[in-house]
């Protein structure tokens, strides 16, 4: 089973322990034995509603600037113009840059929070465009 394909299981930290989320999340302890050492990943879930926010400045700014832009179009700008690239060799030796993830595999919720901001500085400076929870 591929990275991809293997589920994802939701614990919830009350004191020192870990507590599953839901039945769901119970079941993937049913082979464990009590006492019995496991290996664990710890990740926080993205905030999906700070990805959203995120997501609703790029439409503002479309908005309010007149961009010729979609916001998937300035999604992928905004990551160039702020470091989150992939460089890739063409066949002919030369290397370009294209944008990268900021998919949760490739960056932690803190990393995505730095990433936001220099997001909204990188508006403000490029468009003088502020949110007003910001400004």
């Amino acid at each position: 089973m591929s990275k991809r394909e293997k589920p994802v299981y939701g614990f919830i930290r009350k004191g020192n322990s870990l507590v599953p989320a839901m039945e769901f999340d119970m079941a993937a302890l049913d082979g464990v034995a009590q006492g019995e050492l496991v290996n664990i990943e710890i990740k926080q879930f993205r905030n999906t509603l700070r990805l959203r926010a995120y997501f609703a400045v790029l439409r503002e700014v479309i908005n309010a600037c007149d961009l010729p832009y979609t916001k998937e179009k300035l999604h992928e700008i905004i990551k160039l113009q702020n470091g989150v690239i992939d460089p890739v060799t063409l066949p002919s030796g030369l290397t370009i840059a294209i944008p990268g993830s900021i998919s949760f595999e490739k960056m932690s919720e803190a990393e995505f929070q730095s990433f936001f901001k220099k997001a909204e500085k990188w508006l403000a400076e490029t468009y003088g465009y502020v949110r007003e929870e910001v400004a």
